[in-house]
């Protein structure tokens, strides 16, 4: 499977489909999805995942974001079908999204009619904009800039309007900058019994976590013995995280 770029998104399409991913990433590493999520992603894939990434530019307003990206998956699931790339008439939609990526998933899901079949939320987080980029105060103390919709509106927007009944999320246990918490809180109340949240080894970095493609020498030293530790260290809450997500996504098969 090769990336592909499909009327602005990142698209990996696998043999036999079982189901589409629609990925958002974190705000300062969402301009190359592709790239920067490149592992996860393609682990998702290697699994009958159809995975369009759709890459965007963080601005104080969320709501044109969230209409930005949604409009471009869908026109790349169009194009897809037009070209025949996807036979199948029907595969289930799934939202994943890591930090801001989940507020966009949250206000697609709250603001616009679409079909999904659920949604993963990963290190969400709900910062208003003062604390989100620092400059803010910086430039103009006397200035209200915010977010739009704020935090407190985009929480109000969830609970009053949130369609989406299916969803998974996940925080890590050492992630300073994660409110999954509050959120779970509000998710639960609107669909009981259908919102599941685990907590798994990990930083806010986590699912950013690269392949080392470490080559050993001819004999096998006492370094190469460390790197593979090392390896094994770095990628093993991230390969919990993906089999998280692929238990969720389908509990019948094996991650």
């Amino acid at each position: 499977m090769d990336w592909k770029e499909i009327r602005g998104n990142w698209v990996l399409i696998p043999r036999n489909p079982i189901g589409i991913i629609h990925f958002l990433g974190g705000a300062f590493v969402a301009t190359a999805p592709h790239l920067t999520y490149r592992w996860l992603l393609e682990q998702l894939a290697d699994k009958g995942y159809v995975i369009i990434a759709t890459p965007f530019v963080n601005t104080l307003d969320h709501i044109a974001i969230a209409e930005s990206v949604l409009l471009n998956f869908d026109r790349t699931i169009e194009r897809l079908h037009d070209s025949t790339a996807l036979r199948k008439l029907y595969l289930p939609v799934y939202g994943v999204g890591h930090s801001m990526g989940c507020k966009l998933h949250l206000l697609i899901g709250s603001l616009f009619s679409i079909e999904r079949a659920g949604n993963i939320l990963i290190s969400f987080n709900n910062y208003a904009a003062r604390d989100a980029i620092p400059l803010v105060e910086q430039l103009n103390s006397t200035l209200a800039i915010e977010f739009t919709p704020s935090p407190l509106e985009t929480n109000q927007l969830v609970q009053s309007r949130y369609q989406i009944r299916r969803n998974l999320l996940i925080k890590f246990n050492n992630d300073t900058i994660d409110q999954s918490a509050a959120l779970t809180k509000i998710l639960q109340e609107r669909f009981p019994e259908m919102v599941t949240a685990q907590t798994l080894p990990g930083t806010h970095t986590t699912p950013l976590g690269q392949d080392i493609k470490w080559q050993t020498g001819a004999s096998f030293t006492p370094f190469d013995a460390f790197g593979q530790w090392f390896k094994q260290e770095i990628y093993r809450d991230l390969n919990q995280l993906r089999r998280a997500i692929l238990l969720w996504l389908n509990p019948l098969s094996p991650p």
